[in-house]
């Protein structure tokens, strides 16, 4: 049974406000949503809720737990089906900043591989780990190198199709292991052990980051004939990590 995580100290905060929609700032650690396995855990759909006290606040999309950054939230129940269309057809444009371990030869790189459930074996005891297999289903994903530190990448990534862990899975794929990842990373063990005893000093020390490194960056669509982008910058944890790794 996973051990309850120390609640998180960071608050979402609104970032755009439009009579349709918000624009959230989601701090890492908080869920999108209530998810009744997790109910130590907060969401950010309850503290919307509760902060502009509209009931009908709702997403039309997800980020992982451990992602931090831009988030959508529908004001009503019109705006909720045309975010719906505005997904299913891909035209919502979606930009992460990620830090790896390595350094590709690369400075943008495309990779278009499918992605399903890899499967349990030997080598793999995650039922829900992600990769590059013949018959999965379609995923590309744009890679733009932002910086380097030896041994680390700063990375852009565009996801141009929303596969589940897409860009974890491709970064892991092309031996670009995100920093912090319990699934992804360098360590298969650590994901196991975190179901066992949830985050504790000694994981942190082998993932070097309590979370994922990967942080939604910007989103971008058209919406009653404007163009929308919002941005949230490098949430501040990460960006401290960043700056904390030597130069040389």
């Amino acid at each position: 049974m996973l051990a309850a995580s120390p609640p998180p100290a960071e608050r979402p905060r609104i970032v755009t406000e439009h009579p349709d929609f918000y624009v959230i700032a989601k701090p890492a650690l908080w869920l999108t949503h209530p998810v009744r396995a997790r109910v130590d855990v907060p969401d950010v759909l309850t503290f919307l809720q509760r902060e502009t006290g509209e009931a009908g606040v709702a997403p039309p999309h997800r980020l992982d737990r451990e992602t931090s950054g831009a988030q959508l939230f529908t004001r009503d129940s019109d705006s909720a089906r045309r975010f719906f269309t505005l997904f299913k057809e891909h035209l919502v444009g979606k930009s992460y900043l990620a830090i790896v371990h390595g350094s590709p030869e690369w400075e943008s790189t495309l990779l278009d591989a499918p992605l399903g459930f890899v499967g349990l074996s030997e080598s793999n005891h995650i039922q829900i780990r992600q990769g590059v297999v013949p018959d999965g289903k379609p995923a590309a994903t744009e890679f733009r190198v932002v910086a380097r530190k030896p041994g680390f990448t700063l990375l852009h990534a565009f996801p141009r199709s929303g596969r589940l862990h897409q860009i974890r899975a491709h970064l892991w794929h092309l031996g670009l292991p995100m920093v912090g990842d319990k699934i992804y990373g360098r360590d298969p063990d650590v994901f196991l052990n975190f179901m066992q005893t949830g985050q504790t000093d000694a994981l942190t020390r082998r993932l070097l980051l309590p979370r994922q490194a990967l942080h939604a960056h910007s989103l971008s669509f058209g919406w009653d004939r404007a163009k929308v982008r919002v941005e949230v910058p490098l949430a501040a944890d990460l960006q401290a990590f960043w700056d904390e790794l030597p130069a040389h």
